[in-house]
């Protein structure tokens, strides 16, 4: 498919001044030449233009917003000042797999103040003796060559970055979650600490009920039996009244 053709079908309804990124990878560019990417993509800050077969970046629009360019795997032996020029902000360019032989030809590149990041993997300037020492002497602004610093630390992967951001939010979700669920945990012992509480209270009342109840079946007795020992001195005073009367007749 045809780079013009294919840049169409990426828009998607959309205008140029909408699309913030473009993929047209594996088109076909028209002799060499980048074709229907123009000045109105000013919002644009990713471009992938991977083995599309450019030869040339003299046709590259004003880009003021792009900060990432893939362009490996293409026939681009120079003309890098094209990027200085419509690119200004760009920090990120991956020109991988493509004819670039010298370092006078990144020469241009030092113009791109905010370049961080550059890759020449298959490039055959790759092969030149003190190539890494070299570029980082000749590109002072970038710190990443081919994924690696001057001190070969791996440069940081913006998508494992994203991928933390999301598991420590996770993370504090869950955390977050535990500590929900020991309030809530709290509320339930307390509540249990009031039931307890109250029966426990329910108890020493019914205690103190029953202990009434039980002194005044104990004065219940003690009353019946302080009565009954009334009626049998009662009876053993009658008995003896009547023993005296007895006595009295058979007199």
């Amino acid at each position: 498919m045809e780079m013009k053709k294919r840049i169409s079908l990426e828009l998607r309804n959309k205008t140029p001044a909408e699309v913030a990124e473009l993929v047209v990878d594996n088109c076909r560019s028209s002799d060499g030449e980048i074709e229907g990417l123009t000045d109105e993509f000013k919002e644009l800050e990713f471009l992938s233009m991977v083995n599309v077969g450019l030869t040339s970046l003299a046709k590259l629009p004003t880009l003021p917003k792009l900060r990432k360019l893939e362009l490996s795997d293409n026939n681009i032996s120079g003309s890098l000042e094209t990027l200085a020029e419509k690119c200004a902000n760009l920090t990120y360019l991956n020109l991988s797999g493509n004819k670039i032989k010298e370092l006078s030809t990144l020469e241009a590149l030092q113009n791109l103040k905010n370049l961080k990041s550059l890759d020449l993997f298959n490039c055959e300037i790759t092969t030149l003796e003190d190539y890494r020492e070299s570029i980082f002497e000749l590109l002072p602004q970038v710190t990443y060559l081919d994924g690696f610093d001057a001190e070969d630390n791996e440069a940081p992967d913006s998508e494992a970055d994203d991928d933390d951001d999301d598991e420590d939010g996770e993370e504090g979700a869950g955390q977050l979650g535990e500590y929900e669920e020991e309030e809530e945990d709290d509320e339930e012992g307390s509540e249990g600490g009031e039931v307890g509480l109250s029966y426990l209270m329910k108890e020493d009342i019914q205690d103190e009920e029953d202990d009434g109840d039980y002194v005044e079946e104990e004065e219940e007795e003690e009353g019946e039996e302080d009565e009954a020992e009334v009626r049998g001195e009662k009876r053993k005073r009658e008995a003896e009244d009547e023993g005296e009367d007895d006595d009295e007749d058979d007199d």
